[in-house]
């Protein structure tokens, strides 16, 4: 037995050997080319990372300001986000859910709604008409010379057709940049339509509290977060509501809502001619007007998310230049620089509504979330501004109609009337919001400038006194 069992001592000694020495090189293996595979990782992160700082320094000046200029309007430029997903997916959801089709695209009535009823033809659009018999205007005078010339400078500088009109409300002094020359509104418009629907309601032919539903036939373009909120059955709201949400947030189809409310452009106009509001002009709803500029014609297919912008690209490049030259020549919501600025102007004094509306219009405008990074981007700790944007359609890199009208009040109470109209701009954003913010700038400037010579004044008065 002894002879047998020596043999497989010594000849398993090696093989245990073996499998040591194979499992040593194996980990060793493992180990090390962990190791070189980590240097190599690191290696290669650290040469990208080399290129990508080459790369970045390289890229142009004006490419760089374009990263880092962000939209000066946050809340619209969410919507917009949200928009563009439900373009891409609403093919796919029209496809695959009866359901969500028939909440998305809805049930369209084959009659028009109040809106689309009272809407302005394409051909034969109402423009800035004279007014009949109406309150006298405001009696103003000619500026300081040293704010006309600051805009001036401002205006030639940015190198565009531009629009400006300051008002001093109690001084009754104007300095202007084409004041008299009608500008597209866009959304500035809102404020006509919230005038109209405040009149009414100091009539008592409405109230801030009126029951009202939206349905999917009250959708319509563009910036419209209330129809996020429209289910099958509708979405009850008020008036009120509808009023803060088309001049605080700038919603279409709330603004639409509104426009049909209160009997349709045909009442927004008659208005205006009696508050002897000229140089305002407004001419259908918003989406019917935003179909006109792009070319199109407004029919209930385009209201389903994505619908206008698809319609929109597949019209031919020279038809979508047309709409939008003819829409510049002769904007169907034209309003003149001046005349809006009076118009705020006199809202302030309580020429247009009675005390409680005028105190709620102006309290809702001051709440307004969009154009943050507009006038109200100028003013200094102090300053307060209740204003209304407009912002119209881009086409081959060219904003149309980016504007910003409101009241602005100094420390001391003092309010200055301010509307901007950009007419058709190629600036990036970021020279956009400077633009307008340098308007602001010289608003301060100017009233520093009266500020100083106040006290310069009152102190020589006290040592005359002494």
């Amino acid at each position: 037995m002894s002879r047998q069992t020596k043999p497989q001592i010594s000849s398993a000694r090696p093989a245990q050997r073996r499998l040591k020495h194979d499992a040593l090189s194996l980990v060793a293996k493992v180990f090390w080319g962990l190791t070189d595979s980590s240097w190599l990782f690191i290696a290669g992160m650290g040469r990208a990372l080399k290129l990508g700082v080459k790369w970045v320094r390289r890229l142009p000046n004006v490419l760089i300001t374009k990263i880092k200029a962000f939209p000066d309007d946050a809340a619209d430029f969410a919507i917009g986000a949200a928009l563009k997903v439900f373009e891409l997916r609403w093919p796919i959801v029209t496809l695959t859910s009866l359901a969500g089709a028939t909440a998305i695209a809805g049930q369209w009535p084959p009659a028009l709604n109040t809106v689309e009823a009272g809407h302005a033809p394409q051909t034969g659009m109402v423009g800035i008409a004279p007014s009949s018999a109406h309150p006298p205007r405001l009696a103003l005078k000619s500026g300081p010379t040293d704010l006309q010339h600051t805009v001036d400078t401002l205006a030639q500088d940015f190198g565009e057709t531009v629009g400006i009109a300051i008002i001093d409300t109690s001084d009754n002094w104007i300095v202007d940049v084409r004041g008299d020359m009608a500008f597209p509104q866009q959304s500035v418009s809102k404020l006509w339509v919230a005038l109209t629907t405040l009149e009414a309601i100091d009539r008592g032919a409405s109230a801030l509290d009126r029951q009202v539903i939206l349905t999917d036939a009250d959708r319509s373009v563009f910036n419209q977060p209330i129809s996020y909120r429209i289910t099958p059955e509708g979405f009850p709201t008020t008036v009120a509501d509808l009023l803060k949400r088309a001049l605080v947030e700038s919603d279409n189809a709330a603004n639409d809502k509104l426009l049909g409310l209160a009997g349709g452009p045909d009442a927004v106009r008659r208005l205006l001619r009696e508050k002897g509001l000229d140089g305002i002009a407004l001419a259908e709803d918003e989406r019917h007007l935003q179909a006109h500029i792009a070319g199109l014609t407004w029919t209930p297919d385009l209201a389903p998310y994505g619908a206008f912008n698809t319609a929109r690209a597949r019209l031919p490049q020279a038809a979508r230049e047309a709409a939008l030259d003819a829409y510049i020549a002769n904007p169907y919501d034209g309003a003149r620089p001046a005349a809006v600025a009076e118009a705020l102007a006199q809202l302030q004094m309580g020429k247009l509504l009675s005390p409680e509306s005028s105190r709620w219009m102006l309290a809702t405008m001051a709440k307004a979330r969009t154009g943050p990074a507009r006038l109200k981007g100028g003013l200094p700790e102090g300053w307060q501004i209740a204003h209304k944007t407009g912002t119209g359609q881009d086409y081959r890199g060219a904003s149309i109609g980016i504007n910003d009208v409101g009241l602005i009040t100094a420390p001391d109470g003092k309010t200055y009337a301010v509307a901007v109209f950009l007419q058709k701009t190629k600036h990036p954003v970021s020279e956009r919001l400077a633009f307008l913010q340098s308007i602001s700038k010289a608003i301060v400037a100017q009233w520093d400038r009266e500020s100083d010579q106040g006290r310069s004044v009152a102190a020589k008065e006290s040592r005359s006194a002494d």
